[in-house]
């Protein structure tokens, strides 16, 4: 009985399919440790997108120089400070005119190209007024209105400050009496009076052998596709000209940052006690001077430009990334996998380069990161304060410098160097999370 209960049923020595094989195997293809990196960093779309964006402003501002027809420095004065986007009076024979704040007249075709300065008939000062010649039509730029209102307007401003007054009476003052007409207003305070001059009295009246343009239309600047500066220099290839500079100084801060901090902390720290007492306190010194400092000391010496913002971040941006590698190496050291390697012999080279880097990937990677938009940031701050970039060279920074003194009339000239900056420093950040959930071994499932 008990040997038939122990004979196996054929049945039961049937082969297994091939998916019931595999059906528990646990494996992942083996990857290296960039693969791998990789691999992850390419399912984080925004920052594959950010790495897409720095790439496109790298190969731009490598390119676009080659074939543009404007270069950083030419200068054409006639056309200094046109817009990108210019409010035109359109003639009957086809063209159009765009009235600068100068009370000139420059020509536009239909398509948006400039086609200079209108041709000069008469200026008369005493009257305010300005003639000019576009085809066969007289243009009048009477700005005698404005001016006129601006002169009453200062006089009122002095009186109203010398008598301590809250308010003015407007009787006397004609464009406030023209605005009011009609109304039981006898007195404004000073601010109604300067927002009625800026907002509400015209600047300009313009008329076209002797009649009055009123239509006017937006067309988009197509000589100059982000407009001139006040010297006529065309603000598009200044500001590719100045990623240049940006870019150059920001990899060149991550370059400093891998040579000199993570090596530097590395040894410090996994060499310990006298030795990195003495490494720390030379960084504490380094680090107690501001950068700005060590600019103007080598500006004394070198001479002003991107060769002293270069030595003096080649001197400090190296300082915390070497602090951040000393501080893991600490903690790793101390893990199973170095007493591993120093139990088979390994050196202390091959146990830095080998086993440390590769496992502080994640903090190195992030920080150089971090830093190129933080060098970025700090070159543009030095030129725009007069301590980077000296003229005609262009930099984001002394972009932002020259737009200053124009910036309620000419906003687009501190709007766009002020975009690219924010766009740049934006990808960098986006990209540099993207790379600590890559290449960071604890972020590993």
């Amino acid at each position: 009985m008990s040997e038939k209960n122990n004979v196996i049923s054929p049945e039961l020595w049937a082969p297994l399919e091939q998916e019931e094989k595999n059906a528990e195997k646990m494996e992942r293809p083996s990857l290296t440790f960039l693969q791998d990196g990789w691999r992850r960093l390419k399912s984080n779309k925004i920052a594959i997108l950010s790495l897409i964006v720095i790439a496109l402003i790298t190969i731009g501002a490598i390119f676009i120089p080659m074939f543009w027809k404007y270069d950083y420095k030419t200068q054409n004065l006639e056309l200094a400070n046109i817009p990108d986007v210019m409010k035109v009076y359109p003639l009957d024979n086809g063209k159009n005119i765009y009235v600068t704040p100068q009370y000139t007249v420059v020509v536009v075709d239909k398509k948006g190209n400039l086609e200079g300065l209108a041709e000069v008939k008469n200026k008369d000062v005493n009257g305010k007024k300005n003639f000019f010649t576009v085809g066969n039509s007289e243009i009048c730029v009477d700005y005698s209105g404005y001016s006129d209102a601006s002169k009453e307007y200062k006089k009122l401003e002095k009186k109203a400050a010398k008598k301590d007054l809250d308010t003015v009476a407007i009787k006397g003052i004609k464009y406030l009496e023209n605005y009011y007409a009609g109304s039981n207003v006898t007195e404004v305070t000073i601010e109604e009076a300067k927002s009625i001059l800026e907002n509400k009295i015209e600047r300009t009246v313009i008329t076209c052998d002797g009649e009055k343009l009123t239509k006017q239309e937006k067309i988009k600047n197509k000589t100059y596709l982000l407009g001139t500066d006040g010297l006529g220099r065309d603000l598009f290839i200044r500001i590719v000209y100045g990623a240049r500079i940006s870019l150059l100084v920001g990899l060149f801060a991550a370059f400093i940052n891998f040579v000199v901090g993570v090596f530097y902390g590395a040894i410090a720290g996994y060499c310990g006690g006298t030795v990195d007492n003495i490494m720390m306190r030379i960084i504490d010194v380094l680090d107690s001077i501001p950068m700005t400092l060590y600019v103007i000391l080598i500006m004394v010496v070198v001479g002003p430009g991107i060769s002293s913002i270069i030595i003096a971040l080649g001197l400090t941006f190296w300082v915390k990334m070497a602090r951040i590698v000393r501080g893991q190496v600490l903690t790793l050291k101390q893990q199973e996998f170095v007493k591993a390697a120093i139990v088979t012999g390994a050196d202390t080279k091959r146990i830095i380069v080998k086993h440390l880097i590769p496992n502080m990937m994640g903090p190195i990677m992030v920080n150089m990161a971090m830093q190129i938009p933080s060098a970025i940031f700090n070159e543009a701050f030095l030129s725009f304060v007069g301590l980077g970039i000296s003229a005609p060279m262009a930099s984001w920074g002394t972009l932002c410098n020259d737009a200053l003194a124009g910036i309620y009339v000419y906003p687009y000239q501190m709007v766009y160097p002020a975009i690219a900056i924010s766009v740049t420093i934006l990808t960098f950040n986006l990209l540099s999370d993207g790379l600590r959930d890559a290449f960071d071994p604890k972020q590993r499932k």
